[in-house]
């Protein structure tokens, strides 16, 4: 199964609405969007959880006080969680005032968000 295409239109809805212009990157099954050529959210398909879940990249400061909330989590690819990137479970997402929240939170760490080295061709 891959990631959920509704969710993906959500987003895309929601950005459009901020004004956002980004782009879409499909990664390990999931997909990517980036506003200024930096990771802003995505959509991973978690085995371990076994749904979808909304990945936000929200910086270190804001990542402390969301962990609190029941329906974060850390973002664990690799089983050592990334410091500044959360997972937010369907609950946490599911109204579009919800998924604005999280793509607000992105939004405003994004200018002090660094990019990935490019790589050369």
């Amino acid at each position: 199964m891959a990631y959920d295409k509704f969710l993906a239109d959500r987003i895309r809805q929601q950005l459009k609405v901020k004004h956002q212009p980004f782009t879409e990157l499909k990664m390990m099954g999931g997909l990517c969007f980036k506003v200024d050529d930096k990771m802003l959210c995505g959509i991973h398909l978690d085995k371990k959880y076994g749904d979808n879940l909304l990945m936000a990249r929200i910086g270190e400061h804001t990542y402390e006080l969301e962990l609190n909330k029941k329906h974060c989590l850390p973002m664990d690819f690799t089983g050592r969680p990334m410091r500044g990137y959360i997972f937010v479970t369907p609950d946490g997402f599911d109204t579009d005032k919800d998924l604005s929240y999280y793509l607000d939170l992105c939004l405003a760490f994004n200018p002090l968000a660094k990019a990935s080295k490019r790589k050369k061709k």
